[in-house]
């Protein structure tokens, strides 16, 4: 089934379970840490127009999907990759997977680091530079990072291993510390000196560098660049409410609110 039939097959399953009188409920959503900001915003969004009530668990998209396959109550689910959902609907835990948003990974660096797009390999291999990344396998964005090193190795052959010895995997792990309470945790790591570069998504970078005018955002250039393709879907069992949640999200109001954030909405109309 392509994407947009996917899509079209929640929209109908919606029309299906969804009444005029639905009664409101309360939404349990499992969401990749990424969207923590702009997914508030969606919630807030459609609380106001639904009645409904969102509680969210944020968290790298990796684990979360485990806790939902171990039985964590989970309704909705919001993946930074496509892989974690569809593994979930693989095993009929899950509906269908719909693409929602897109992002592509930046480099964030630290004040005074000299480094731009033409140099920002060299300065990743340098050994007195300290390269921080996501974890992977339990978070996308470290799984990102290291496809990053793969095309690296294209263009300067042995790069992969001299950047798979060097990460610091920082965040995403089972064991990683949290950021400070309304802080991005990417330009805390930078302004304690853990890393000089980070590889993280680029709506990352950028609410970073709002915390922290000083720091960098380092476009990668067109031979390192890499995508995130967001997948959203809906828990096997869930109430009426998760979809009209899934709904708005994958709505144009939905759509703006992540286009606003950054994020690429490939559901908005043309």
């Amino acid at each position: 089934m392509t994407m947009r039939a996917e899509y079209w097959a929640v929209v109908a399953l919606v029309g299906l379970m969804i009444t005029p009188d639905a009664e409101a409920e309360t939404v349990r959503l499992y969401a990749a840490g990424s969207l923590r900001g702009t997914l508030g915003e969606v919630i807030a969004a459609y609380a106001a127009t639904s009645g409904d009530t969102v509680q969210p668990k944020f968290g790298a998209s990796g684990l979360l999907k485990d806790e939902i396959a171990g039985g964590a109550k989970a309704e909705v689910f919001t993946s930074a990759n496509m892989g974690h959902p569809q593994a979930l609907a693989r095993e009929n835990r899950a509906g269908p997977v719909v693409l929602f948003a897109r992002n592509r990974l930046c480099a964030l660096a630290r004040p005074g680091l000299a480094v731009d797009p033409t140099t920002l390999l060299d300065r990743m291999l340098d050994p007195e530079v300290k390269l921080g990344t996501s974890t992977p396998r339990a978070d996308p964005s470290g799984d990102y990072a290291w496809e990053v090193f793969r095309k690296a190795e294209a263009v300067r052959p042995g790069a992969y291993a001299r950047l798979d010895a060097k990460a610091l995997q920082l965040v995403g792990g089972p064991s990683s510390q949290p950021p400070p309470e309304g802080r991005t945790i990417y330009s805390v790591l930078i302004e304690r000196g853990a890393a000089d570069i980070f590889l993280a998504y680029c709506t990352d970078a950028r609410a970073a560098l709002k915390e922290s005018p000083g720091q960098q955002v380092i476009t990668l250039p067109d031979a390192l660049a890499v995508g995130a393709d967001y997948g959203l879907t809906v828990i096997t069992g869930a109430p009426p409410s998760a979809y009209r949640c899934a709904l708005f999200i994958l709505s144009p109001q939905g759509q703006q609110i992540l286009e606003k954030h950054g994020f690429n909405a490939p559901n908005l109309p043309q």
